[in-house]
């Protein structure tokens, strides 16, 4: 920690200090002196299109993305975990072949969109790299995988991915698969598959954390039992706030936290999602973004932003992510919470709807009481832990 931080933290824990919010000015240096990273950041759909430029700061009224270079350096984002997600198919060979081909060409495209800004973002695979980048002023990105579909029926696969600087993976996403029961699919493993069992363990010999996010109940209770190192949530709300198979239950979240483990507070789910009529038609397009015209993006971008008015994918805001957060810190404690909003993925509320937004989270947990030192550990630090303690576990 910084001297600054350091001196900053003493006051904040000062009788005369505890009740007495810091100015904004202050506000804005305690957040740029934090180290904040987000777990699942799903910016990469946006790699590749036509006329976008990763390195500018766009805004909400002329873009969809709701990250970009520019916005972190504004925002104080000083990484993350860039997504390579998958869209699932069937549970056979072709299904197989046709996503593994997406996923390498996904992974691909992060690592040729990072290589183009050498001066402002590097890759990552380590925790004592990402602190180093950060130290130098520099952005960093790890790589994760949102679905372990692409894998087919051998965990093998996992050792490419590894090589490919994945350091992240969950084993499903909202449809059960070969894997794993999803948190809103069917129940037919009753948790983990026998393969998703030597998922487990290959994850936990390569050294690569385990994300259970978008895991049914079951499939969370095994893989903490089974995993020999702490394992996260990227981006899940407390089913407390809202009630919903996507997000977890207070005892879990206690669990999770006698684990070592960590839940990454997300903007999703605190409601149910608006994907009616031609918000979901818009969604669907979004996906593929990359592959539009710069004409038919600007034409997404405007009928987006007008359903935003009227139609917005979530009824909610900024409160009540915050009385969730809240409830999520006091049941895990703050050893065990993490930020990962699902950007570029239908995160984001209103107050909270990009990451230049972020200095206000951090003032209000200021005005709450927490100390800096406290906060960088739920924005960076608890999950730096994780990936050290996994990484020093396959080392062993």
């Amino acid at each position: 920690m910084s001297k600054y931080l350091a001196c900053v933290a003493a006051l904040l824990a000062t009788a005369a200090c505890t009740t007495t919010p810091p100015v904004e000015t202050d506000v804005e240096a305690i957040h740029r002196d934090l180290l904040v990273l987000d777990t699942h950041l799903d910016t990469p759909l946006n790699f590749g299109r036509p006329g976008w430029d990763f390195s500018q700061a766009h805004t909400l009224e002329n873009d969809i993305a709701q990250v970009d270079l520019g916005r972190m350096a504004a925002g104080n984002l000083d990484g993350g975990f860039f997504v390579i997600y998958t869209e699932q198919g069937e549970l056979m060979d072709q299904g197989y072949r046709d996503a593994l081909a997406f996923a390498r060409l996904r992974s691909d495209t992060i690592d040729r969109e990072l290589a183009l800004h050498p001066d402002m973002i590097r890759p990552v695979t380590t925790a004592e790299q990402a602190e180093a980048l950060a130290a130098q002023g520099l952005l960093f990105g790890f790589k994760s995988i949102e679905n372990s579909y692409p894998l087919g029926e051998s965990v093998s696969l996992l050792q490419e991915f590894y090589d490919r600087g994945v350091r992240m993976a969950g084993p499903v996403h909202s449809a059960t698969n070969q894997f794993a029961d999803a948190a809103t699919g069917e129940a037919r493993w009753n948790g983990l598959s026998p393969l998703g069992r030597e998922w487990v363990a290959e994850m936990n010999r390569l050294g690569m954390v385990i994300d259970a996010s978008h895991a049914s109940d079951a499939a969370f209770d095994q893989m903490v039992d089974l995993s020999a190192t702490p394992i996260i949530l990227s981006h899940t709300s407390p089913r407390a706030a809202y009630d919903h198979p996507r997000n977890l239950d207070d005892a879990r979240i206690r669990r999770l936290a006698a684990s070592g483990g960590a839940i990454c507070a997300s903007t999703i789910f605190l409601s149910e999602i608006n994907l009616d009529g031609e918000r979901g038609e818009l969604f669907t397009q979004y996906e593929n973004i990359a592959s539009m015209s710069e004409e038919k993006q600007a034409e997404l971008v405007r009928r987006w932003r007008a359903l935003d008015e009227t139609q917005p994918l979530w009824d909610t805001d900024f409160e009540t992510f915050f009385a969730a957060l809240l409830h999520v810190i006091e049941v895990a404690g703050v050893d065990h919470v993490c930020f990962g909003a699902d950007w570029d993925g239908g995160g984001g509320i209103e107050g909270l709807m990009e990451i230049s937004d972020l200095p206000h989270l951090t003032g209000r947990l200021l005005e709450e009481g927490y100390t800096p030192a406290q906060i960088e550990k739920m924005t960076s630090g608890n999950v730096l832990r994780i990936v050290r303690q996994a990484q020093a576990a396959a080392r062993r």
